[in-house]
């Protein structure tokens, strides 16, 4: 026999009172009907920052994902540049536009954000824009970019069951399985792997070292609001990035051609693996496709790609680029939600927002001194004046690169000039001989 479920049969009982009541003549009040509930759910509004409240270091973490290891120390926060990089607004913890430009989006739920010129580094707009924010996945632009430049991509990788027994997202590599480093870059920046960013940082010395090369890349580029704790972007002891720098990082990784490909792969074919022998009926892992992540690329015309993040500590992250007429924009969220809408739509909005501004608009710059970008054969306006110190007044880094470039240009032409004119005297000498 079917058991009716009790809220059913607490239905029936409610309408035979009422009919009970009615036949009664209401000599029997009918019970009251609950009134709906009040909403409390908040309206959403857009984190205020005005007061710096991330100046130093992140928010506290939720979890024990930060804690250090027995027997090491909390890393202490990252010494704030002053001035600060990128120009004086870029110091502002607000909301940052150019002066008569309408107001931003305002369904924007990242407490950080900023839209800047993938080519001129100019920087369009921004909200708190040299805040520390946990960066979650994209500091996979910094791991690629510096793997990138170091492994050969014909490289055939043998997967591990530490690389299958990562923790967070993992694209499926499996013990025995052979990939070579460009597919571990593909299941890296499509699918976010953190099981490829194992397998990528075992090949560079393992963990420790990696982020030590990263950390070293983050610093040359004057990124210094920037820490990574782990290579794949799982939260650690220390981790922080900012809007400002997440753009900077980008722009960097953007000059290496076969990462602004994968980022515009939609989708690939990633191999299988074995069977493992050594339990019982484990059958043989075939290979399956592998689809980009970022629902932008899918959804937003001229779309150039980007990366996306998530942690329970650094919430919604993401970083991408677009193009049109001509012109190249990016934009980067930090600490986002997913209403009151996903992070890729307000990506979306934030671009519209930056190609509506006039050319030459900007409220900060980023720095030109990638070790690729063609912006370093000449002296651009983008170029830092001098090297970023603390407020103690110690120097955080050397000047950028293309200063070095610079200067030994001047030298060459010096040196050429100065043989010119000893040969002309010498000439000279020997005509008047000969006279």
């Amino acid at each position: 026999m079917k058991i009716p479920h009790p809220r059913h049969c607490a239905t029936r009982r409610l309408a035979g009172a009422l009919a009970t009541a009615a036949l009664l003549g209401g000599l029997i009040a009918a019970p009251a009907l609950a009134a709906p509930p009040t909403p409390t759910t908040t309206p959403f509004t857009t984190p205020n920052t005005d007061n710096c409240p991330q100046k130093t270091k992140p928010a506290a973490p939720i979890d024990a994902s930060e804690t250090p290891a027995p027997g090491k120390p909390t890393p202490a926060p990252l010494p704030v540049p002053v001035p600060p990089v990128g120009g004086t607004r870029m110091g502002e913890c607000g909301v940052v536009l150019p002066k008569g430009a309408p107001p931003a989006p305002r369904d924007i739920s990242a407490t950080a954000w900023m839209v800047s010129d993938l080519d001129t580094g100019e920087v369009l707009a921004a909200k708190d824009p040299h805040g520390r924010y946990r960066p979650a996945s994209t500091i996979k632009v910094l791991l690629a970019t510096v793997a990138l430049r170091a492994l050969k991509l014909d490289t055939v990788v043998t997967g591990t069951q530490e690389d299958a027994d990562i923790d967070g997202t993992r694209v499926g590599i499996g013990p025995g399985g052979q990939y070579t480093n460009r597919q571990l870059f593909q299941a890296l920046i499509m699918a976010s792997g953190n099981d490829a960013a194992h397998a990528i940082a075992a090949q560079l010395g393992g963990d420790e070292a990696t982020v030590t090369k990263m950390n070293q890349l983050a610093k040359s580029l004057y990124a210094f609001d920037t820490r990574a704790a782990t290579p794949s972007g799982l939260d650690g002891p220390g981790m922080s990035t900012s809007a400002y720098d997440l753009s900077l990082l980008f722009r960097e990784a953007m000059t290496i051609p076969l990462f602004a490909e994968l980022i515009q792969t939609e989708q690939i074919d990633f191999p299988g693996y074995p069977k493992n022998s050594k339990i019982p009926n484990d059958p043989d892992h075939p290979g399956f496709a592998v689809g980009n992540d970022n629902q932008l690329l899918y959804n937003y015309e001229g779309a150039l790609g980007g990366k996306t993040g998530y942690t329970d500590d650094a919430r919604q992250t993401f970083v991408a680029a677009a193009q049109r007429d001509g012109r190249r924009l990016a934009v980067t969220l930090l600490q986002a939600e997913v209403r009151p809408i996903r992070p890729w739509e307000q990506a979306a909005q934030l671009l519209d927002y930056g190609f509506a501004l006039p050319r030459g608009t900007e409220v900060g710059l980023l720095p030109n001194h990638g070790a690729n970008s063609e912006a370093n054969e000449t002296e651009s306006p983008a170029t830092l004046a001098a090297p970023p110190r603390t407020e103690g007044g110690d120097v955080l880094a050397s000047p950028p690169r293309e200063r070095d470039h610079v200067g030994t240009r001047t030298l060459v032409m010096v040196g050429g000039l100065a043989l010119i004119l000893f040969l002309l005297l010498k000439a000279r000498r020997v005509n008047r001989q000969r006279r």
